[in-house]
């Protein structure tokens, strides 16, 4: 019985979390990262 209580917190507790960062997750426009990137010469 305690086990089981203790289970059902648990899963309430992660539960609640990942509503949360389900919700929250979008507040924050994703931006392209843009930057030059050294090429080395090719060789033949």
């Amino acid at each position: 019985m305690k086990g089981q209580r203790i289970g059902m917190i648990a899963a309430f507790i992660l539960l609640s979390i990942l509503i949360l960062a389900w919700y929250d997750g979008g507040e924050e426009a994703m931006r392209p990262i843009e930057q030059a990137v050294p090429l080395p010469q090719a060789v033949r």
